[in-house]
């Protein structure tokens, strides 16, 4: 246990109009408590007290934690108590079911707390990162035509345990050609050939924090229209950096550069929100949308990746994870973002 748990579970009590919080999402009990495993819950009371239950094959791992520990199979029905709240965005309507007594299903509490970092936690993003970072430089080096899509996943994945990843941070995509206008691509046995776009987003986990990049290369001299179409995105991309500032509107920050991809007449081609918070989970709160609301707080990491994606030609997408700063945002993936032609 450290005392950065037991602040995270006194600054959740403040939050609460209930007299307890029944945490049953594995990654907010790891975020309170420091217990990562696939069964356990917390129980967090508006006097700042709490206490956890898990089962008998995660049991010995809480005798480190400063915290109340029961043992059980059931760990929701362990804790549950009339009046008490809920996770309504976690907890299945079986399990609710089960529970029985007067339940109060709570807005995600514990999500508001995370999307602000303690330091501690932005040290290990930086450390995923600069992982990141690495296997990029190493692994662009060794791309030839000839490879697939598949063997490129695999050798940035292969890197990044290498230099020391606990694991990839997510299935990484590697499309190239005319799958790039795919998003969310899932790489393929397709070949790489002279002239592609190859899109490959990407990243570190390490010790529970997510890392996530994408760099978009041509493999040979670039086309007239793969250059402008990269300095668009890359235009765009700088115009989000510079808005993402504490205080800013979510929707004003993706405004920043899906206008300038508007201006271009490729709006309709922007098809996806321009960042999301990373952390413990690689895709968290908050989010960057044109009907995203709220403002954004300082120490908050997020991505921005516009991109802009033509059907059947090919897509460039270029991504950062940053963090905002009152002084203007830090920038957690440093490979350049100029056109690397390999």
């Amino acid at each position: 246990m450290t005392v950065e748990h037991q602040q995270r579970r006194a600054r959740l009590a403040e939050l609460l109009q209930v007299p307890a919080i029944l945490v049953t999402s594995p990654v907010n009990v790891r975020y309170l408590t420091g217990l990562d495993s696939s069964n356990a819950a917390v129980l967090v009371r508006a006097d700042g007290t709490a206490k956890l239950a898990t089962d008998s094959r995660y049991i010995e791992m809480t005798r480190e934690l400063d915290i109340e520990t029961v043992e059980a199979g059931d760990v929701a029905a362990e804790l549950a108590e009339p009046g008490v709240g809920i996770e309504a965005a976690h907890m299945t309507v079986a399990v609710y079911n089960g529970l029985g007594g007067e339940l109060v299903p709570l807005e995600p509490l514990v999500e508001r707390l995370r999307a602000v970092k303690d330091e501690g936690e932005l040290d290990l993003l930086r450390t995923a990162c600069a992982i990141t970072d690495a296997a990029f430089a190493d692994v662009t080096g060794k791309i030839t035509a000839g490879m697939t899509e598949r063997t490129v996943a695999h050798l940035l994945e292969a890197r990044m345990v290498e230099l020391g990843a606990d694991k990839p941070a997510f299935d990484s995509i590697v499309a190239a050609g005319e799958n790039g206008s795919v998003p969310h691509h899932s790489p393929t046995d397709r070949e790489l050939r002279a002239g592609d776009l190859v899109t490959m987003d990407f990243g570190a986990l390490y010790r529970g924090y997510h890392a996530d990049m994408t760099r978009t290369v041509c493999l040979g001299e670039p086309a007239a229209w793969q250059r402008d179409l990269y300095d668009l995105v890359a235009t765009a991309q700088a115009a989000g950096r510079t808005a993402l500032r504490p205080g800013a509107l979510a929707s004003e920050v993706d405004a920043a550069a899906r206008t300038v991809i508007a201006e271009a007449g490729q709006g309709e081609n922007f098809r996806h929100g321009l960042g999301h918070g990373v952390g413990l989970e690689i895709h968290e709160e908050p989010f960057l949308g044109p009907s995203r609301t709220g403002r954004l707080e300082d120490r908050v990491p997020i991505t921005v990746e516009p991109g802009v994606y033509l059907p059947g030609r090919g897509g460039v997408r270029i991504e950062d994870t940053l963090v905002t700063r009152k002084g203007g945002p830090e920038l957690l993936t440093k490979t350049t973002k100029e056109l690397l032609v390999l």
